[in-house]
C-alpha cells in the first residue's frame, strides 16, 4: 500500500475535522481533495515515480498536504528545518537530488539562496493554486520497500547523513503506533514537535492520520500557547521532548483543572529526568509515558505501556512488530542487566543511509540495526537508556555516563536544567563539564553542587567545572543541544 493511502481509508469522513491550525478547521474531505489536486499539479509540473521533493514549512497544513501529494505519486519526501541557514539547506538540497523544492514564503530569501539552480521551486501562493484547481489524482502502486521519505539525520560530527524510510517502514511503525498509544478516532494529538523530524511526522501526523483522528497544528513551542490549544481544542495527547515539559513546569496557576481533556503525554528524543517527569505529573495529575526511538527506525521503537506499568527512568517494552536487544562490541547478545549497545530489528527499519554505503554498513550487525545507544534491559524486558555512545567521557579509562549526573543535578532545589559533557584532557583523557540553568531567582555555587554530589557519585563522575546559562542551547527539535554545548566547553578550558 502507498503510505499516502492511509488518508483516503481512514476511518474518519470528510465532513469530520483532520486538522486545526489557528483558525483553520480543516476537514478529512479538504485534506483528501487538496492532497490529490496538488498530487496532479506535481505530476503536471513533471515529477515522475522516485523523485525527490524537499519540503520548508514550520507545522502548516501545507507541509501535510505537500507531504502526502509526493508519496502518492511515488516520489521521494525530503523534509528540511526551514530555520537552517543557506549553506546548510544547500546541503540538503543537493545531496538528496532534489528536483522540486516546495516552501513557505517565510523562508523565501533563504531557499533562493540555497536552492540548486535546475531545481523547480514552488511557494506556498503556487500550493495554493494547485489544491484549488489541480487535476485530482489517486495514489500509485507501491511496494513495500519502495522509497518514500529521506530524513536527514544531525550527526555529531560531519555532515548529516540521510535515512532512507520506505513506504512498508512507516506503514509498519504507524501500526505499531496507533496500537501502543491506543490511538482512535476520538483523539487529538497536539503537534507542536516538528513535522520535519521523525518523531513529529510519525507521533503527530502520520499516525493520528491514519487512525482518524484529529491533529493540532503549533508552528513553535511556547508554553501559552501550548497550554491554550489543549483547552481549546480538547487535546487528548500531547508528545513533547523533556525539556518542553520542564519549561511547562514553570508556568504559574495552570493546574490539572485548566487541562481536563488531556489523557497522558508521550517523551521520546532525549532522556527524560526524573525529577522532572515527577514535577510536571504534581502540577498537572497527567502521566507521561516515556518511548524511545532513532530517525533510522521510522523512529518508534518501544514505550511505556499506556495505562500498564510505567518504570521510571524506562523508555518501556517494544512495540508491536520491533525485536530488541543489548548487544556488545561483537554483536553478541548480553544478559539482563548487562549494559551494552541496544540493537532492533523489524519492518520499521530504515534501508540505509543515502549516498552512503560505509555508513550503512557500519550501522548494522547483520540484520539488527545498531542505535548507538548505551542501555541495559531488565528481566521484565524494559528497557533502559544510559547514555549516547557518542555522549559517553572516558575519564582515566572508565566510562561516565553523562544522564546519570543529569539525573542527580535535577534532584538539586533551584536547578530547572541540567546537562554533562565531555571535554579532552591531557591528564585524564577526558573530563565532565556541567552546563546549568537555574530556576527564576535561585542561586548555587559550583562548591555547593560539588558537596551535593560528593557522596553520590565516584570522585572521577564528579564534573570539574561548572557553567551557569539563562537556558541552555537547543536543537531544532527541543532537545539540549549538547554539540553546542561541547564546542562552549572546548572554548571555556581553552581559555
Amino acid at each position: 500500500m502507498n503510505l499516502a493511502e492511509i488518508i483516503y481509508a481512514s476511518p474518519a469522513k470528510d465532513d469530520e475535522i483532520a486538522i486545526f491550525s489557528n483558525s483553520d478547521r480543516i476537514t478529512y474531505g479538504e485534506l483528501r481533495e487538496k492532497t490529490a489536486r496538488i498530487a496532479g499539479s506535481l505530476r503536471n509540473s513533471g515529477l515522475k515515480k522516485g523523485d525527490h521533493v524537499s519540503l520548508v514549512f514550520p507545522n502548516f497544513p501545507d507541509f501535510i498536504y505537500s507531504y502526502f501529494a509526493v508519496i502518492s505519486l511515488g516520489g521521494v519526501v525530503v523534509p528540511v528545518n526551514p530555520i537552517f541557514k543557506p549553506y546548510e539547506m544547500n546541503y540538503i538540497f543537493s545531496h538528496s537530488d532534489a528536483k522540486v523544492i516546495i516552501y513557505s514564503k517565510l523562508f523565501e530569501a533563504t531557499v533562493k539562496e540555497a536552492a540548486p539552480d535546475n531545481a523547480l521551486i514552488v511557494d506556498d501562493l503556487i500550493l495554493t493554486q494547485w489544491a484549488e484547481n489541480g487535476e485530482k489524482i489517486s495514489p500509485v502502486s507501491v511496494k513495500k520497500d519502495t522509497l518514500a521519505v529521506i530524513m536527514y539525520t544531525s550527526g555529531t560530527t560531519g555532515k548529516p547523513k540521510g535515512a532512507m524510510l520506505s513506504h512498508g517502514n512507516l506503514m509498519a511503525n504507524s501500526e505499531s503506533v496507533i496500537e501502543g498509544l491506543h490511538l482512535t478516532k476520538e483523539d487529538v494529538m497536539l503537534t507542536v514537535l516538528p513535522l520535519f523530524h521523525s518523531f513529529g511526522a510519525m507521533v503527530g501526523m502520520i499516525s493520528p492520520l491514519r487512525a482518524g483522528g484529529k491533529v493540532v497544528l503549533l508552528p513553535r513551542f511556547m508554553p501559552d500557547a501550548v497550554i491554550k490549544a489543549i483547552r481549546d481544542f480538547g487535546v487528548t495527547i500531547f508528545p513533547a521532548v523533556p525539556s518542553m515539559f520542564a519549561v511547562l513546569n514553570r508556568v504559574k496557576d495552570v493546574s490539572r483543572q485548566d487541562l481536563p481533556s488531556l489523557k497522558y503525554c508521550i517523551s521520546g528524543g532525549a532522556p527524560m529526568p526524573l525529577e522532572v517527569m515527577e514535577e510536571f505529573e504534581r502540577k498537572f495529575g497527567v502521566p507521561i509515558y516515556e518511548g524511545d526511538g532513532p530517525t533510522e527506525c521510522s523512529p518508534v521503537t518501544a514505550v511505556n505501556p499506556i495505562g500498564g506499568k510505567r518504570k521510571p527512568a524506562s523508555i518501556g517494552l517494544p512495540v508491536k512488530f520491533v525485536e530488541m536487544e543489548i548487544a556488545d562490541e561483537n554483536g553478541k547478545f548480553l544478559p539482563p542487566e548487562d549494559i551494552g549497545e541496544i540493537v532492533v530489528k523489524g519492518p520499521n527499519v530504515f534501508l540505509g543511509y543515502y549516498k552512503d554505503p560505509e555508513a550503512t554498513k557500519e550501522a548494522f550487525f547483520g540484520e539488527w540495526f545498531r542505535t548507538g545507544d548505551i542501555g541495559k534491559k531488565d528481566k521484565d524486558g524494559y528497557f533502559y537508556i544510559l547514555d549516547r555512545k557518542k555522549d559517553m567521557i572516558i575519564v582515566d579509562g572508565m566510562n561516565v555516563y553523562p544522564r546519570e549526573i543529569e539525573e542527580l543535578l535535577y534532584r538539586i532545589e533551584g536547578v530547572s536544567e541540567a546537562a554533562v559533557v565531555g571535554v579532552k584532557n591531557k591528564l585524564h583523557g577526558e573530563i565532565p563539564v556541567a552546563f546549568i540553568a537555574l530556576k527564576e531567582s535561585a542561586e548555587l555555587s559550583p562548591s555547593q553542587i560539588r558537596e551535593f554530589l560528593r557522596d553520590k557519585l565516584a570522585a572521577y563522575k564528579i564534573p570539574r567545572k561548572y557553567v551557569f546559562l539563562p537556558t541552555l542551547p537547543k536543537t531544532p527539535t527541543g532537545k539540549i543541544s549538547k554539540m553546542e554545548l561541547r564546542e562552549k566547553a572546548k572554548e571555556l578550558i581553552a581559555s
